[in-house]
């Protein structure tokens, strides 16, 4: 692990946000360990350093973006910061009957190149939904930024993507959970 990758990780456990314990993600996967980033997000030094670290990868892959665009509610602290040191325009999608979707009278333009800025990806179900609002409004996804990898890369999207971390913790499905883990009371944090 290089020292940045050490540093990011110290401010997740500086700060209490990696969780042990018996976990249901939001994908319905069960987990021994919980990126619970909403911690992270009470300190707005450490935000401020992650969004820091986060744009200077995607300046790295010279993606060019006019607006992020962050899933609530994960999303929403970290695409705020990385927008405003950006100088970008922000918005978010937010959850309406299970569904991301836009209100709040937020458009994107035809064209507008969008970076999906996110919290913790295990499947990347949100940031698809994201992508296909922008696809919906004529824009183009200019990147994915996220602080989290929970699939060390496994989580495809059809855009340039950059994390933090790359971490995959094992996941079970609900009918394979092994007994270690089966033993632990269950908890569902929230995204």
């Amino acid at each position: 692990m290089d020292s940045s990758q050490q540093e990011i990780l110290d401010i997740f456990t500086r700060t209490g946000a990696l969780l042990t314990g018996h976990f249901v993600l939001r994908s319905g996967l069960h987990s021994g360990h919980y990126f619970q980033c909403a911690r992270v997000c009470q300190r707005m030094d450490a935000v401020e350093r992650l969004a820091e670290l986060l744009l200077a990868q995607v300046r790295r892959l010279g993606l060019g973006f006019e607006t992020v665009l962050a899933p609530a509610m994960g999303g929403l602290v970290i695409g705020q910061e990385v927008a405003r040191q950006a100088g970008a325009r922000y918005i978010f999608a937010e959850k309406e009957n299970n569904t991301l979707v836009m209100r709040r009278g937020f458009t994107i333009a035809r064209g507008e190149p969008v970076l999906v800025v996110e919290d913790v990806v295990t499947r990347g179900g949100r940031v698809v939904e994201c992508m296909g609002l922008i696809r919906g409004f004529g824009g183009t996804t200019a990147g994915i930024a996220m602080l989290v990898d929970r699939s060390s890369g496994a989580a495809r999207f059809e855009a340039p993507a950059v994390s933090l971390l790359e971490l995959s913790f094992p996941t079970y499905p609900a009918d394979a959970v092994p007994e270690s883990l089966a033993r632990l009371p269950v908890e569902k944090p929230g995204s």
